[in-house]
């Protein structure tokens, strides 16, 4: 190999290099994805035609796949659920290559109820905010208590002025999947 050739390896190499490394930066904040309930899942195994479905998440976070019948996906990541396949249909088959892939996210949902235009349930994708589930909605009647909206979550309450966050003197919150927001 001559010298320009090395060194066109080399940059390249290192320009690589550098766009996993921003890859990583990127993802670092972000949770793994976990599979939930409602979720639509395509799982299949390599060279096995008969062993090709898509599957939904049953309200009781399981699927159900031929010969190996229910397993639990909710609360697992695909890589997680692989694994527990693969270890499953390894009694069935010599060396299971499966793969899962998420085809469908429907079980990241909040609620907004109270004094919106459109209350309901919605799916948020990523990270989402009081302000974007407002949006959602909406936006306000006329007779918002746009101070007052709480974000209920398992067992606490979250208070959240809309007035202080639009004008960036208080902080947004984060929403989770499951959370309430009530606008009074």
């Amino acid at each position: 190999m001559n010298k320009a050739a090395l060194f066109l390896t080399v940059i390249c190499l290192a320009i690589c290099a550098g766009a996993v490394a921003d890859d990583a930066h990127v993802n670092a904040g972000l949770p793994d994805y976990r599979i939930g309930i409602d979720d639509v899942l395509d799982v299949g195994v390599w060279n096995v035609a008969e062993l090709q479905k898509t599957v939904p998440v049953r309200p009781d976070g399981k699927i159900s796949l031929p010969l190996v019948q229910d397993v639990v996906a909710a609360g697992l990541t695909p890589m997680e659920l692989r694994d527990a396949i693969s270890k499953k249909m390894a009694a069935f088959i010599q060396n299971p290559d499966v793969s899962v892939v998420v085809r469908e996210i429907h079980s990241s949902k909040i609620s907004v109820i109270g004094q919106v235009r459109t209350p309901g349930r919605y799916d948020i994708r990523g990270p989402s905010t009081v302000l974007d589930a407002l949006a959602l909605a909406g936006g306000f009647t006329e007779f918002a208590g746009r101070r007052k909206i709480s974000v209920l979550r398992a067992t606490k309450r979250i208070p959240f002025d809309y007035d202080a966050a639009v004008s960036r003197s208080a902080a947004n919150v984060y929403v989770q999947p499951g959370d309430i927001v009530v606008v009074p």
